[in-house]
């Protein structure tokens, strides 16, 4: 988390990426409108990467949807090799579960690839908006004046010690060297800056003009992104400073209503008698848990992540809104059968026969029309009452006790009599 990037596999050269993308925004904010603030870009950021990761997100939707109409074909098949191990059957089944996801355009990996490309960029996302300086250049440019100065103050490294551990910078892993100061300088809290400037007194000008700078920066609705909303908090109350208080505490809150109102747009798989309910009811726990976890993290991460992380969500948000109405309106069996052409034609080339849609399940893909309350219960009635004159008729043409053996015997033989005039 600190200024000299990493370059872990995969995560270090998507967080550089990211980390381009971050100061472009930056310096267009700063060149533009003449605005240097990191909340503003960390929204502004959020933005421009989901609206990237948008065929992703309506590939993945895409998928669930479709996954309502193939279970049944695929559980089928699943079914028809139920305990045949040989390789035979096994790459039968692999063939006819294949075909059924051709038939439907997807792929077998179309839920879980576009979550396994996204790990990597929210990993990065973190790295960067964590770590702010080592990708924004202007954010480190603010610093350098006062890091050179600190740099040939002697004794400086023994002065500065204690608030660097205390901020997680080891001097001693990194170095005493510009990255370190500024990863120093860009997590003081307010409290520190008067302890850097008793540190080093002669310096205090360039103290208060570094940390005005970061403030304008840092600085978001008066919540310090680089500090906790807890911490926040806590000096708050201390001081008395309610709206503070309030502003700290609406962060975390905001990122679990956002997350839990994000979970109730994502599309349910639809679910039938035989699915496993320990998923249903693992997944349905997932959904009530993040929320809570979103609050929890909120609280103890620094608010710029309580930002992103709002921003996100409600970006997400929007994202879904939009692919469930163009998945409502998807046909779907328009859909097969433009897939079903595309495969015919690579099945032929290959000298197989055709695949095709039976009756029964292009039953399924046709959405039926509610029924009529009222027509369903003028039919009902007139069941019944159906039921009630043909008990009648019989009890009147039969001359033994109603409900003896007798009765009923007389009432199939007068049953056959009548459908036999027919």
């Amino acid at each position: 988390m600190l200024l000299t990037k990493s370059n872990t596999f995969i995560i270090g050269p998507v967080a550089t990426l990211l980390g381009i993308i971050m100061n472009a925004i930056f310096m267009f904010c700063s060149g533009v409108f003449g605005i240097q603030n990191i909340g503003l870009c960390i929204i502004l950021f959020t933005i421009v990467i989901y609206a990237l990761m948008v065929p992703m997100t309506i590939k993945q939707q895409k998928f669930s949807k479709l996954s309502a109409y193939m279970n049944p074909e695929i559980q089928r098949i699943q079914k028809k090799y139920n305990g045949k191990q040989d390789q035979a059957s096994m790459m039968k089944m692999n063939e006819e579960t294949k075909a059924v996801y051709a038939k439907y355009g997807v792929s077998p990996t179309g839920s879980c690839l576009p979550m396994l490309i996204q790990f990597p960029i929210l990993f990065a996302l973190y790295r960067v908006i964590w770590n702010v300086p080592a990708y924004v250049d202007g954010v480190k440019d603010a610093m350098m004046g006062l890091v050179n100065q600190i740099l040939a103050f002697d004794g400086a490294q023994e002065l500065l010690t204690d608030l660097a551990t205390q901020n997680q910078v080891n001097f001693e892993k990194l170095g005493f060297n510009a990255n370190s100061i500024v990863d120093t300088l860009y997590k003081l809290k307010p409290a520190d800056w008067t302890t850097l400037n008793d540190l080093f007194p002669s310096l205090t000008d360039s103290i208060q003009s570094t940390q005005e700078t970061l403030d304008r920066m840092n600085y978001f609705l008066g919540l310090n992104i680089s500090d906790t909303p807890l911490n926040i908090m806590m000096t708050a109350f201390n001081e008395k400073s309610w709206l503070l208080v309030i502003g700290a505490l609406m962060i975390p809150l905001l990122a679990g209503l956002t997350q839990w109102l994000n979970t109730k747009l994502m599309p349910q798989q639809e679910t039938s008698s035989n699915d496993n309910s320990t998923m249903t009811s693992s997944l349905k726990m997932m959904n009530n848990i993040m929320p809570i976890m979103s609050i929890v993290f909120c609280f103890t991460l620094p608010t710029g992540l309580g930002i992103y992380w709002i921003a996100s969500a409600v970006v997400r948000s929007i994202v879904q809104i939009i692919t469930n109405k163009s998945m409502d309106n998807m046909d779907i069996e328009a859909l097969v059968e433009k897939n079903l052409e595309k495969e015919n034609q690579k099945r032929a080339k290959q000298g197989l026969p055709p695949q095709k849609v039976s009756a029964q399940e292009k039953a399924r893909m046709t959405v039926k029309e509610p029924e009529d309350p009222e027509k369903k219960q003028i039919a009902d009635e007139a069941r019944k009452k159906k039921i009630q004159d043909s008990t009648e008729y019989y009890q009147k043409h039969s001359e033994a006790k109603p409900g003896s053996i007798a009765a009923k015997a007389r009432m199939v033989e007068q049953y056959n009599e009548k459908n036999k005039k027919k």
